[in-house]
């Protein structure tokens, strides 16, 4: 908290909070006012693990209606709140106390900073009236919180919670989104206020439209490049699911027979069957494309910061940031909006102008892919069905990929099994499919599963976990249980943390590799027995599959998780940490 000047009363300190709340109509508490404004911005579940400076907060939620999850760790609360948010497409909510709620949950804010993803976090601190006294867990959050964050504040009068909440829900969707954190210290939520002196704004009379398209002579300009394409590539990334413009994204590529890649939460938009996806050729389509269209990711090393990509193609980049468009590539067009809307716009500017000649050479040109795609599908089927022992983690995401019903959402938490499942795994649709995003953090998978789960109580998850992930976060496994959102959690455990073991054995050798990253041989199905779910452990290929129907069942007959441990082999890595790409 910063150096203010306010006045307050003199704080009751434990008093404050032990005092019985007014049931007068006349007057509200801070607390309540937080649960009025959530519920005003959509909010129905908040994430949060419980402590002194934050339970008014509780007390009003349950007034409003909103849902309370009550983890083990921070950690869990945050990365639920992003999932939910991945999900729902609404505002997600993570509530900590002070001190080291808040530091606890740093890193799933931190990786909903990196992914775009819209959350709250409100977090408790001590009395004003004890402003830098050496107060119970009392530290600096704005201070920490701001790097990681949009928009981050203290709340200093009571009157002022819900306005402060309502202006930083809408910082977390003002351009591309992003987390937003508010402080609020214990006797600001606890005081109780005149109800005629209280701010709250209106639901939907506060926010503009988001739908931009940005320059219109820009549409145009777009429109005339595609029209007159020979060989285009597009691809969709983040941005195009979490705005929910996915179905502008299909029926764009569909109409003008454009060759679709996806990345991170983009997968899925299209099914495999659609002769407008690829997955496999994109390296060569940025090689030999004549235009390349990026919308809704950035030129970072998932890209290679744009150095992979043909410097004679025509370079588009549609972003919800202007900061983002153009960042480490030189681009040749650049449009700032939303890319649902821009995609639209750009598809009804086409309407009318054809290149016959063109629009042959693209269809020549998906062909060729097409059978680039197919070899390179070949040549992978022997790793994808090899039999060897120990089970080759091809094997495993092959096995997963095959699992997967029409509504199974799938979540990839770890290193190199997450990397490896990205060559087999294809959710059937859009927003079925969960990683890590950028900032690459391990232990998202929990709150991940907690959180899709309880979106879609219908749909099956499954989330794909290294045992080094698991490990991190796989307590909060009974909070999804206690809460009635049982999944599936399958370990692919090689004992290591193999993606970092693969670099410092190529670097320090044998002798020296295996220090840091070498983990025990822990039997991860007993940990579903522990919570009193399901436990399987499998050490044949053959296996993985039954396994994984046995686990389906039981958590169908059950409404518990399932754990099935699948031992792979820990000398098989993925290409790109055999390459070192996540450095390059």
């Amino acid at each position: 908290m910063s150096d203010i000047k306010f006045t307050a009363e003199a704080s009751r300190t434990a008093s404050d909070t032990l005092a019985k709340k007014s049931t007068s109509s006349d007057v509200v508490s801070g607390g309540h006012l937080v649960a009025k404004a959530l519920k005003n911005e959509g909010v129905d579940t908040i994430f949060t693990l419980c402590g002194g400076h934050i339970i008014d907060i509780y007390d009003g939620c349950i007034d409003e209606g909103i849902r309370i999850i009550d983890v083990r760790h921070e950690q869990t609360a945050a990365h639920a709140a992003d999932g939910y948010a991945r999900q729902t497409g609404r505002l997600g909510c993570v509530v900590t106390t002070a001190g080291p709620g808040c530091t606890n949950a740093v890193t799933g804010v931190a990786t909903a900073f990196r992914s775009e993803s819209p959350i709250l976090h409100i977090g408790g601190q001590s009395s004003l009236t004890q402003h830098k006294m050496g107060s119970l867990q009392d530290l600096p959050h704005v201070d920490m919180m701001t790097p990681i964050t949009k928009f981050a504040s203290g709340v200093f009068s009571t009157e002022r919670v819900a306005d402060m909440i309502s202006m930083a829900a809408r910082e977390c969707f003002s351009g591309a989104y992003g987390p937003s954190y508010l402080e609020i210290p214990r006797d600001i939520l606890d005081a109780e206020v005149q109800t005629a002196r209280v701010v709250i704004p209106k639901p939907g009379s506060y926010r503009s439209s988001v739908k931009s398209i940005g320059d219109p002579a820009d549409i145009e300009k777009l429109a005339d490049i595609l029209v007159k394409a020979k060989r285009p590539a597009v691809l969709l990334g983040q941005q195009v699911w979490s705005s929910r413009g996915h179905e502008d994204a299909i029926n764009f590529v569909r109409a003008l027979d454009i060759p679709a890649y996806m990345n991170g939460a983009s997968r899925g938009l299209l099914p495999q069957s659609d002769p407008h996806h690829f997955d496999r050729t994109r390296s060569d389509a940025f090689k030999n494309a004549d235009v390349i269209l990026i919308v809704g990711t950035p030129f970072d090393f998932r890209m290679g910061y744009g150095k992979r990509i043909s410097k004679e193609a025509t370079l588009v980049q549609v972003d919800q940031s202007y900061a983002t468009v153009g960042k480490n590539r030189d681009i040749t067009l650049g449009l700032v909006g939303d890319p649902g809307a821009i995609l639209a716009a750009v598809s009804q500017a086409v309407t009318g102008r054809v290149d016959n000649g063109a629009r042959q050479q693209r269809q020549k040109w998906m062909a060729e892919l097409r059978e680039i795609e197919a070899n390179k599908l070949e040549k992978l089927m022997p790793m994808f069905t090899t039999d060897q022992n120990p089970i080759h983690p091809y094997r495993l995401a092959y096995e997963i990929n095959e699992f997967l019903g029409e509504d199974t959402i799938y979540i990839g938490d770890g290193g190199d099994i997450v990397t490896i499942s990205a060559q087999a795994v294809r959710p059937r649709n859009p927003g079925q499919w969960m990683d890590p995003g950028a900032l690459g953090s391990l232990g998202v998978g929990t709150g991940f599963s907690m959180a899709a789960k309880l979106a879609h109580p219908n749909k099956e998850v499954v989330c794909l976990y290294g045992d080094g992930a698991f490990g991190m976060t796989a307590f909060d496994m009974e909070t999804a249980q206690r809460f009635g959102a049982p999944y599936l959690a399958v370990i692919g455990n090689n004992s290591a943390m193999n993606q970092i073991r693969y670099g410092q054995l190529s670097k320090y050798g044998e002798e020296r590799g295996d220090v840091g990253n070498k983990l025990g041989d822990v039997p991860f199905s007993k940990f579903g027995d522990m919570i009193g779910g399901y436990g399987e452990e499998v050490a044949e290929a053959s296996q993985i599959q039954p396994a994984m129907q046995r686990a389906r069942e039981a958590i169908a007959k059950t409404g518990k998780c399932a754990v099935v441990n699948v031992w792979v082999d820990p000398n098989e890595y993925a290409p790109g940490t055999k390459a070192q790409t996540m450095y390059k």
